[in-house]
């Protein structure tokens, strides 16, 4: 009995893991060269998951419970030891804890501004940053893609993985939300869906899922958030001319109460009326019907351009007229040769018939009869 006495604390008998820390994500157990004793209490808590490893392959995973490691609950492990019904020798392993709870302590941000297409201002630059939490979901496949032999494996190792994963799934998210720049407040969750959605995708090989993820801000270019508030305070203010009165009411006020004088009240004077005249001026505007842009003719070649006549009709001003359309006129009589004409580069008014130009219309005509 002494010299089993003398080896009994080579053999483990209990295996278990109390984690103290919030970044943990594997922990190998401390086996140190020693072997587990069959029969040995294995402890595995809420949130953790133990796996057994022998001679580097991945054999039994256990889930929250406690456990009497007999070949009946190592099933794996004792197909790889070539066990017999009722062996019972001690056994080297190692014993991995994996970490299963959500780690919340993620934060991502876009480093450069985001280009995307909106339907109001066309094409706009976005910034935006967040939070978001993982969980395990596959003990097995992040030892084999992740964690490999690290016997402690915490989240910074792949944190600036994961951030760049979750910045290359923002731009296609927001681009296939279709939302526009304006509304994307409001919509924050339901991009932050699309995006946990993505990335969990992603991470699935890896055994990996992304449990929550929040858009806490997105913001425009200063330029831009500077015109937007530009035009909601043109919004707010509704009436442009009782604004406008109102402001030079206030400052008459004041100029009275800090005993200004009569320049000053001139001064206000003649800035309400200005500040009227703009008013009305945009009201105006507001209220015209938009003219539909008429299409640009190309420039007549060089040469080839009829000139263009006015004539006093009336005592109106009249034009302009082409050639044909003063035929007209002399036909109908209502261009004799005593009307005036002028046209560009013509010094002063001069009477139809003088214009060397023009007579040529009156050909026809009988000259006016001689006075009586």
């Amino acid at each position: 009995m002494g010299f089993f006495d003398g080896i009994r604390g080579e053999f483990i008998d209990i295996i278990e893991w109390t984690d103290d820390s919030r970044d943990t994500m594997v922990w190998r157990f401390p086996r140190h060269d020693n072997e587990i004793k069959m029969g040995a209490q294995l402890v595995v808590r809420e949130s953790q998951s133990a796996v057994f490893i022998n001679e580097g392959k991945l054999a039994d995973v256990f889930g929250p419970g406690m456990y009497t490691l007999e070949t009946r609950n190592l099933p794996i492990l004792s197909t790889l030891k070539g066990w017999r019904h009722g062996f019972d020798s001690p056994f080297k392993a190692e014993v991995y804890f994996v970490n299963t709870r959500q780690f919340t302590d993620f934060k991502w941000g876009t480093k450069n501004p985001v280009l995307v297409r909106d339907p109001e201002f066309g094409a706009v630059r976005i910034r935006a940053f967040g939070a978001y939490a993982i969980r395990v979901t596959d003990p097995a496949l992040l030892l084999r893609e992740s964690a490999g032999t690290d016997a402690h494996f915490r989240t910074d190792e792949i944190e600036s993985w994961l951030r760049e994963k979750v910045v290359s799934a923002f731009a296609p998210a927001i681009a296939s939300a279709r939302i526009p720049v304006l509304d994307m407040a409001i919509h924050q969750d339901q991009i932050g869906q699309q995006l946990k959605s993505s990335i969990s995708e992603q991470l699935a090989p890896l055994g990996i899922e992304v449990s929550s993820f929040t858009i806490s801000n997105i913001s425009l270019p200063p330029e831009v958030e500077e015109a937007i508030d530009k035009r909601a305070s043109i919004g707010v203010i509704g009436d442009l001319g009782a604004y406008t009165q109102f402001q030079a009411a206030n400052a008459l006020e004041d100029a009275a109460k800090n005993g200004g004088g009569a320049a000053d009240a001139m001064s206000l004077g003649a800035g309400m009326a200005v500040g009227n005249q703009m008013a009305a001026n945009m009201a105006a505007q507001q209220q015209a019907p938009q003219q539909p842009a008429q299409a640009a003719g190309p420039p007549p070649l060089p040469g080839t351009a009829a000139p263009q006549w006015y004539l006093g009709l009336g005592g109106q001003q009249a034009g302009p007229f082409d050639v044909p359309a003063l035929q007209q006129k002399v036909a109908s009589g209502e261009l004799t040769r005593d009307v005036l004409a002028w046209k560009q580069g013509q010094a002063a008014w001069a009477p139809a018939g003088e214009v060397p130009e023009l007579s040529g219309l009156f050909a026809m005509l009988p000259p006016p009869l001689p006075p009586q």
